[in-house]
């Protein structure tokens, strides 16, 4: 049968240890190989219908679509297939032979160590393909691909080094793989195991899957149903066969638009957990595109902005002719209107959650809420209603407990003039932070920007309900110190203590002032007006620009016992060489709460020369 003979190809250094950690590392559940294949024929038989609308000259046209499968229990033999698009030899080496994504091997390695169930996630990477080896020791696939002119070819592999390709003579398009299962697989050699896995994982495939001569799946557009009329049960197992999930979605929302400019049809889901990189979210599946039932895009990123594409399911409307390529989708004006609509049903029902199901909504802020917040610099459209939807830790909240802007306002104390907040590497560096002793000494409540994500965006909001939103590590913020002690650092001493510190730190910081937001700490560093804020600076560098730092202020709480300490020894002799010693280290000391300081064996040394003065 065979026209050209059998060539070899090597895997690449990459792939081979790709499929090692697949085979060997990976995977939890060996039965997600049916699942994989189901979802490749699956995707095969979708761009055969999409190129259909436009290919006169396709092979076998007029044929109905479909995936068959059968098993051998006595020969242990296993055979899918589709006639689908079909590959050409092309596919077979690229898509086939090598990684699908740049970056995967690094993410399953880090998975396979952390001890993940990462077998979960293969299919969104691309490689789900090679699952198969977990259940057999030689893998063949036969091909043709749908134009006319197309020839049939034969892949073979162990999985292991290599793979063949040759020429064959394949009257029909599409794509069969076959088998033999490993030893240890044998469960999987019969119908009843076939089907039942069908029904846990590809039962809402867009085609019917034949196991021997009965259809073992259901064919059906759930988003084209009214609400009431799907069941729970069959909703959560829609959302687990499109988003290759385990779990069951954290919310879903049933969606027929009428009369706004695009009318369409959606379901959509939350998942209960981040199954990427947050802030890569162009390298994982969205929402898929259907016009009339007929999948466009499989992947439409343009129907929602960045910051919801942590959203899955599926958007069909009329308002797309058949035949628009891929490409036009992008521009056609329809997709706009598409995307506006979406996009406010959603953040209608993402504030419904948070006023009715608060459990529910403070489980997707804690999960999806570092991408959330990032609309709030993009989205100016609905900017004011997602400015109600974020969710902080505060210092008078439980730690992991979330506030919104309005609860915060609700309760701040008679007089109080604005909304403060204050950023740092989570919580419990934030709660160390000097600068908070005045609010806590008020009971004035403090947000705090626990996400790194924050200080590329809260800053941006200036007020809030005619209230200025402010950090209180600014050094010109407004404190009402009415009724507090008044402070004794007024006197000629303290002054020139107050001198020394500006002489000593002249080269490090902008200014040394007396402090009134300071309770229990000795001194602190707040940010001056002239230069960047805080947290202006820090969200620079992590852009990776070269940001020079700028002075800071030290404010010093001259009712301290290190200080009145400093000021004795000062009035007995100025000269005195540990007074500079003692001032640096105040330094250093602020600087290594706030996470400034780099030169830590400089700072231990000194601090080990100062307790040898002391307890000499």
């Amino acid at each position: 049968m065979e026209n050209s003979g059998v060539q070899t190809f090597e895997y690449k250094a990459e792939m081979k240890q790709l499929l090692q950690l697949i085979i060997h590392s990976l995977y939890t559940h060996p039965e997600v190989f049916l699942r994989e294949l189901i979802s490749n024929a699956s995707d095969a038989l979708n761009k055969l219908r999409y190129r259909q609308l436009t290919d006169e000259n396709i092979l076998d046209k007029g044929q109905e679509l479909e995936i068959r499968i059968s098993v051998d229990d006595k020969a242990g033999t296993f055979t899918i297939s589709d006639n689908g698009i079909g590959m050409t030899r092309e596919d077979l080496t690229e898509n086939i032979g090598t990684v699908a994504r740049s970056g995967t091997l690094e993410f399953l390695k880090k998975m396979a160590e952390e001890k993940k169930a990462a077998g979960e996630l293969i299919g969104r990477f691309g490689v789900g393909f090679y699952s198969v080896f977990m259940v057999a020791d030689e893998v063949t696939i036969e091909t043709r691909h749908a134009a006319s002119d197309s020839r049939g070819y034969r892949w073979v592999s162990t999985g292991e080094s290599s793979f063949t390709i040759e020429e064959i003579v394949k009257e029909h398009r599409g794509t069969s793989i076959f088998f033999k299962f490993k030893a240890g697989a044998l469960e999987f050699a019969g119908e009843h195991k076939i089907r039942e896995i069908i029904r846990k994982y590809s039962n809402f495939a867009d085609f019917p899957i034949f196991v021997g001569k009965d259809k073992a799946n259901t064919v059906e557009a759930l988003w084209r149903k009214g609400e009431a009329d799907v069941k729970d049960e069959e909703r959560n197992e829609f959302y687990k066969f499109i988003a290759n999930d385990y779990e069951e979605p954290l919310a879903s929302l049933h969606l027929a638009v009428e009369g706004s400019g695009a009318e369409f049809k959606a379901l959509l889901f939350i998942p209960r957990r981040a199954a990427f990189d947050l802030m890569r979210t162009r390298q994982h599946k969205t929402v898929q595109l259907y016009a009339n039932k007929i999948m466009i895009m499989d992947d439409c990123k343009d129907l929602l902005p960045e910051y919801l594409q942590f959203i899955r399911g599926v958007v069909d409307t009329s308002d797309l002719p058949l035949n628009v390529s891929r490409e036009v989708v992008q521009s056609c004006p329809a997709m706009a209107s598409i995307r506006a609509t979406l996009t406010a049903k959603i953040i209608q029902w993402l504030q419904k959650m948070a006023n009715k199901e608060t459990e529910k909504y403070l489980a997707f802020h804690k999960t999806f809420g570092p991408l959330f917040k990032t609309g709030l610099n993009s989205d100016f459209a609905n900017r004011e209603k997602l400015i109600e939807l974020m969710r902080f830790e505060s210092s008078t909240r439980k730690a992991g407990e979330l506030t919104s802007f309005k609860d915060y306002v609700g309760r701040m104390k008679e007089g109080q003039k604005a909304v403060y907040y204050l950023a740092g590497d989570g919580r419990a560096q934030i709660e160390h932070n000097p600068n908070l002793e005045y609010f806590r000494k008020h009971g004035q409540e403090v947000l705090f920007l626990t996400e790194p994500v924050d200080i590329f965006v809260i800053p941006s909001i200036t007020e809030y309900d005619k209230k200025p939103v402010k950090a209180i590590d600014q050094g010109d913020i407004e404190l009402d110190t009415a009724g507090d002690p008044e402070k004794k650092g007024e006197d000629d001493l303290s002054k020139s203590l107050v001198g020394l510190f500006k002489d000593t730190l002249k080269e490090q910081v902008a200014d040394v002032r007396v402090s009134r937001r300071l309770v229990d700490s000795a001194v602190t560093l707040v940010s001056s007006s002239e230069g960047l804020d805080r947290q202006t600076e820090r969200m620079m560098k992590m852009m990776g620009q070269d940001v020079v730092s700028a002075k800071r202020i030290m404010e010093v709480n001259i009712d301290h016992p290190v200080l009145k300490n400093l000021s004795r020894r000062f009035l007995a002799n100025p000269s005195d060489a540990l007074l500079k010693k003692c001032v640096v280290q105040l330094y250093e000391s602020a600087q290594l709460l706030d996470g400034e300081l780099t030169s830590r064996s400089e700072y231990v040394n000194r601090m080990i020369d100062i307790m040898k003065e002391a307890t000499a």
